[in-house]
Order: C-alpha cells, then structure tokens, then sequence
C-alpha cells in the first residue's frame, strides 16, 4: 500500500507537544511522505509473508542517517517517538518492527542496485518543493570508506587469498583436493593468518612468501590440468587466486618466486583483500586505507537547506581529478548542474577549469595545484 495523510490524533498530539514543529515534522509538511510501496516491488518476491512497508523503511533509513543511529536505536524511534510516528504516518499505538528489518531492507537495495533510488525520490520530491534546483551553487568533496574487510600485510594476503579459494575447492572437490595436497598444507593453511605464528625474521618470511607463491602456483597448475574436475577454475575463489599470483608472484630462473616489494603493481590496480575484489588502496593527506573513496555534491545556497545532489563512489586509489568530469556528467544526467562549483585543489586543473566552463556552463571555484616539475624548480 502508500501511505498518505498521517492519522488525525497523531497530528493532534504532535503538533499540542511540538507547536513549533521538529526536523522529522517539516520534513514531513515539506515534502510529502516521499516514498511510495510501488516503487520497491521489484526488490521483494510476489509470494510469502507480508512485508513491512518498504516505502516507510526507506524513510527510516533517511531518518537514522540524519541522526547518525544504530537500527536498534532506529526501531526503538520509531516504536516511541512521536515526531517519528508523525513523519511516517503512523498512528499512536503502532509497535513498529524488528531492528533486524532495516538490514535486510538495505540488502535488498543493494541487491536490487536500487540505492541510488532514495536519493533520487528524495531530490525529486525536495525539488518539488522548491528546495533544489539546478544553476545554483554546489560543493563536491570526497572521503573515504573502508572496506568490510580485516587489513592485511602483503604475507598475511597471499596466506588467505590461497587458504579461501583451497576453501572453495574443498567445498565442491573434497577428494580431489585431497589427493593433491601434501600433509603440510594442512598446517600452512588451516587456520587464518592472524592466528598463525608467522617467522619473525625478515629473511625468514620471505623465505615463507616464497613457499606459499610455489603452493599457489601448484594448485593453479592442477586447476587448469586435464585431471580437474569441471567447473573448478571458475570458481570466484580460484580465479580472484590467479589474478592475485599474477601481481605477487613471479618465476626467477625457473622458480616460483614471491615478488620483491619493489617489483608489485601500484595500489591503483593492486587487490588488497581476498574478500572484496574492488577494493583498492588509497590515500589522502596523512590518511591510508582500504577500501573506496565516496564524493558527495551538495548544495549550499546561504538562503537555503543543504541537500546532497550526487553520490559516487569508486576504489579508494581513484584520484580526485579524474572524477572531475564525472560528477558533471551525473549531475547533467539529474539536471542539477549548478552555476558555481566549489571544489577543492584535488579535482582542479586548467583542462577541467576551461572544460567545465565551454561544456556544462559552469564556473568552478578552487585552488589550482601548484606546478613541481623540475621546470618550475629550475626556473
């Protein structure tokens, strides 16, 4: 169903405690109830148990993000909250839901590749209100997302990523692999590397990375040979293994080497967790870590509410500059492009000063970075 008014008494009570009103409450007068259930069929089943309203959920989730709240504390709002109940159309005795539904909520988005849509019924209905419009003044800055992932060192890495895809095969092959791994594996890769006793020697851990770059390869070797069972080399395990030897392994005289730290691909192209091959390292400023990188838009007229406009997110070892051209294509494609552009010195250059101007109308505002070249320094 869509929900519309919300229920008399609730009003009443809400409006006899808040006679002024609340953040959930004008949000509400403002801009309508937002969502609506038809939207959302394409992400639940036709059959089984009914479904709490994903039209509600959907403002629930926005409501926890302006609040910075857990799902518990989320659930519980809604449970007892009266400016929450107004917001939601609500009536005073509803009980609400298990905090548990508000992950399985955002699973489904996730799922679906339907995020991007509150976002979008957000702006829109924000628009029709008057409260964003295109050609006014905008903000892009970026910060960082870790990855859902434990960080690893480069010999922890290579541990895992050959103990998860052996995982995955003894999963689907268990005889096969059996009867193709020595004793020793069984102790190598049992357990996960951080309960490991790693040598402490330098020369000795080399000397390991070295010995479990020849065991990959070994099963590699044996994934792709005549005897193997079908299927086994497309497994997402063994193929994220062979990709992940190509960058830390290499053969010296015939050897199978683990490769010299100087001799690896750049963070840029270089996987850093078994566990989420998108993932990449990056850095800014005195800040490194893995996982992606998220830019958000927004705007900042002084006369009016700041709203995020667009959203983009890639591996953390993406640059700044290169999204320059991107967020103005996005923003063109949501026909919010503003007049001004504040930016800081990591998305400009002259290229996308003159560009941004001849190709969207746009002015941007924000330091050009300083040249370094020998040039400049010779003078």
């Amino acid at each position: 169903m869509d929900w519309g008014e919300v229920p008399e008494e609730t009003a009443r009570v809400a409006r006899a405690v808040f006679p002024k009103g609340c953040l959930a409450m004008r949000m509400r007068d403002t801009l309508g109830p937002v969502f609506a259930d038809t939207e959302f069929t394409g992400l639940f089943p036709s059959r089984g148990r009914p479904a709490v309203s994903p039209a509600r959920l959907a403002l629930v989730s926005v409501l926890q993000f302006t609040e910075g709240l857990t799902d518990r504390q989320a659930a519980h709002a809604v449970r007892s909250r009266l400016d929450w109940k107004y917001a939601l159309g609500l009536e005073l005795t509803d009980t609400g839901f298990d905090f548990s539904v508000l992950s399985e909520f955002r699973s489904r988005l996730v799922d679906g590749a339907a995020g991007r849509m509150i976002l979008d019924a957000v702006l829109l209905a924000a628009g029709e209100a008057g409260l964003v419009k295109a050609r006014g003044r905008q903000r892009t800055d970026s910060t960082h997302v870790l990855a859902a992932t434990r960080e690893l060192n480069r010999l922890e890495f290579v541990v895992e990523t050959l103990r998860a895809a052996l995982n995955e095969i003894a999963a689907v092959a268990g005889e096969w692999l059996a009867a193709l791994a020595p004793p020793e594996w069984f102790d190598r890769y049992s357990m996960r590397p951080e309960d490991s006793r790693f040598p402490s020697r330098w020369a000795a851990r080399v000397e390991h990375g070295h010995q479990v770059i020849s065991d990959g390869f070994a099963v590699l070797e044996a994934v792709w040979g005549p005897s193997a069972p079908a299927g086994l080399r497309h497994l997402p395990a063994v193929e994220f293994l062979r990709r992940v030897w190509v960058q830390q392994g290499e053969f010296h005289e015939g050897q199978p080497r683990w490769r010299d730290p100087k001799n690896i691909p750049p963070g840029r192209i270089r996987y850093c967790t078994p566990y989420d091959a998108d993932a990449r390292t990056g850095a800014k400023r005195d800040l490194a870590w893995n996982g992606y990188k998220v830019h958000l838009s927004e705007t900042c007229e002084p006369d009016a509410p700041h709203l995020i406009t667009n959203v983009t997110t890639t591996p953390a070892a993406v640059s700044d500059m290169e999204m320059t051209t991107v967020i103005h294509d996005e923003l063109e494609e949501r026909r919010l492009l503003p007049d001004e552009h504040l930016l800081d010195a990591g998305y400009v250059d002259a290229h996308h000063i003159v560009a941004a101007r001849h190709e969207y109308g746009i002015e941007i505002l924000g330091p050009v970075q300083t040249a370094t070249g020998w040039q400049t320094k010779a003078g």
